[in-house]
């Protein structure tokens, strides 16, 4: 029998601590349902801004090489300029004298295989998919021969977490007449 003003605890106490560890187990799902949800949107949107600024920075790193190469000066001088190349490929393109950066990315820099000029750099967006290719490119073949090493070989910088140590060199008018030589040593 009851007593007057006796309550029942351990039947309350039970369900309702049943009923706590329930709520925050679904409190836990709905938490981790919407980081996943905010991570796929996010992910991308910070993929594309990588992208973006590796292309900026390879756009500076050509703008500092053809200036180095248009204010080198007399005969043997030679400048050093220390090239990042975090994403993509930086390559050399001797027999043709260009200077070339690719990047595989689903950043869309410009429209598909449309030119666009950056000062003196050939800018183009090839592919229409997900993943296109940037590619950003500077020809000297007008006003200078560039060489890599002391011959036309072309060569591939790619990725790296150091940065490369890119030694240019005037060697003079070369073979073809009014042209400068410009040797890219590569360290």
């Amino acid at each position: 029998m009851k007593k007057k003003g006796e309550i029942k605890v351990n039947t309350i106490s039970k369900n309702y601590r049943g009923q706590v560890w329930v709520e925050t187990v679904i409190y836990l799902l709905i938490a981790f349902i919407m980081m996943g949800l905010v991570l796929s949107y996010v992910k991308p949107k910070i993929e594309d801004m990588k992208d973006q600024t590796a292309i900026k920075q390879s756009l500076e790193i050509i703008n500092e090489i053809d200036s180095t190469i248009s204010t080198i000066g007399s005969v043997g001088n030679k400048r050093l300029i220390e090239v990042g190349v975090k994403k993509g490929e930086f390559m050399i393109d001797s027999t043709n004298d260009k200077i070339i950066f690719e990047i595989q990315t689903d950043y869309k820099y410009s429209e598909s295989n449309e030119e666009v000029y950056d000062g003196k750099i050939k800018i183009i967006t090839e592919g229409e998919n997900q993943y296109s290719k940037v590619i950003l490119e500077r020809d000297f073949s007008d006003e200078y021969d560039i060489i890599y090493e002391g011959s036309a070989v072309n060569k591939t910088l790619p990725k790296a977490s150091t940065t490369y140590k890119m030694f240019i060199e005037n060697k003079g008018v070369g073979t073809q007449p009014g042209k400068l030589v410009i040797d890219i040593d590569i360290e």
